[in-house]
């Protein structure tokens, strides 16, 4: 029974269904308003749009787009491809791009590692092209590219670019030098002045004037006598006057050198970029100190004098530098650490 009314409400469907589905002619439908059309969707003005992150992309696509732009102008003008020795001897680069969270935060997107090293990889490449340009003197190839590049570098650039270079040293009107030596705790500031030779310090005759009064003071019976070159010599020699050093002082807070430093190895630090630049008598040294002990005013004091006669003496600033004296030593005292008598002496141990 069950079964018979099932198949009977199965075939009820079936015929209502296909009378649904009857043929419609359409001139009855004439009368009848017909729903509007949807509008169609505006084009995306990116063809990014759909990635999720089409800022990002489109910055990228431009930089990408720069670059072979550029590339191309520099194929032109025979700059491209650079031989590797001309490569090698290019100023080297300082770029001072923005991190990833300014970057992320001028694209309004989420950038990864991976798409933050790509795009930096872009901004290397246009800003090699910059260089050869600004090199090659297209100057105006290189300032569109480096507005290109400017809204994306850091707006403290200029300072930080500032960093590691040494500021030119300054003369007052006296042409003394001021400059800052710095080791350990201590600083020192260095006035250093040239040397110049007094009055007293100049020969006081010269040999000729004192021949000629040898001369008429010797009595008229005494005969000249036979050099071993067989020239005929006065009674006077005529060896001329023996130059004078100019007398230099270092006075280190008022007290000379050799009463502030009493140990050997401290002088010798501080005179040796005198040494070095074979500048030895040539200038005085006045120099205040503070701070740390005797090792670290010395190095103090010889970083100071060694940057004053790199500024003096220009052409000494190569053996300067070689010699490592215009650069500050680095080196501090550790700490003490836990357990150990001082940063890394242990204690005695005794076995009971």
């Amino acid at each position: 029974m069950n079964v018979a009314r099932h198949v009977a409400w199965r075939s009820a469907l079936r015929s209502r269904a296909y009378a649904t589905a009857a043929y419609v002619p359409p001139a009855s439908l004439e009368g009848l308003q017909r729903a509007r059309a949807p509008p169609p969707k505006p084009k995306p003005e990116s063809p990014t749009f759909y990635t999720g992150r089409a800022n990002y992309y489109d910055q990228l696509l431009a930089l990408e787009t720069a670059a072979k732009h550029t590339r191309t102008a520099l194929q032109e003008l025979q700059l491209l491809p650079l031989p590797k020795f001309a490569r090698e001897n290019l100023p080297p680069l300082r770029p001072v791009w923005k991190n990833k969270v300014d970057l992320a935060e001028l694209m309004d997107a989420n950038l990864t590692t991976s798409r933050y090293r790509r795009f930096l990889t872009q901004l290397n490449q246009l800003n090699e092209y910059r260089r050869l340009a600004e090199i090659a003197g297209h100057v105006q190839l290189a300032e569109r590219i480096q507005h290109v590049l400017d809204v994306f570098e850091r707006d403290n650039k200029e300072a930080i670019l500032a960093r590691g270079k040494r500021k030119p040293v300054k003369f007052d009107e006296f042409g003394r030098s001021y400059t800052i030596g710095r080791r350990k705790e201590s600083t020192a500031r260095v006035w250093v002045i040239a040397a110049q030779p007094s009055p007293e310090d100049e020969p006081v005759a010269s040999s000729s004037v004192s021949s000629e009064a040898a001369a008429s003071s010797a009595p008229a019976s005494s005969t000249p006598a036979m050099g071993i070159s067989g020239f005929t010599q006065g009674p006077l020699s005529l060896a001329p006057a023996p130059v004078k050093v100019p007398t230099t002082n270092i006075l280190v807070n008022n007290i000379p050198l050799a009463e502030y430093f009493p140990h050997v190895s401290d002088r010798e630090r501080i005179v040796r970029p005198f040494r070095v630049a074979g500048l030895i008598g040539a200038f005085n040294v006045f120099a205040l100190v503070r701070g740390g002990g005797s090792t670290g005013q010395s190095g103090a004091v010889c970083l100071g004098i060694a940057k004053a006669l790199a500024a003096h003496v220009p052409d000494s600033e190569p053996l300067l530098r070689k010699a490592k004296l215009l650069k500050r030593d680095p080196r501090m005292v550790e700490r003490k650490k836990t357990g150990r008598a001082k940063a890394r002496k242990a204690y005695t141990w005794v076995k009971r």
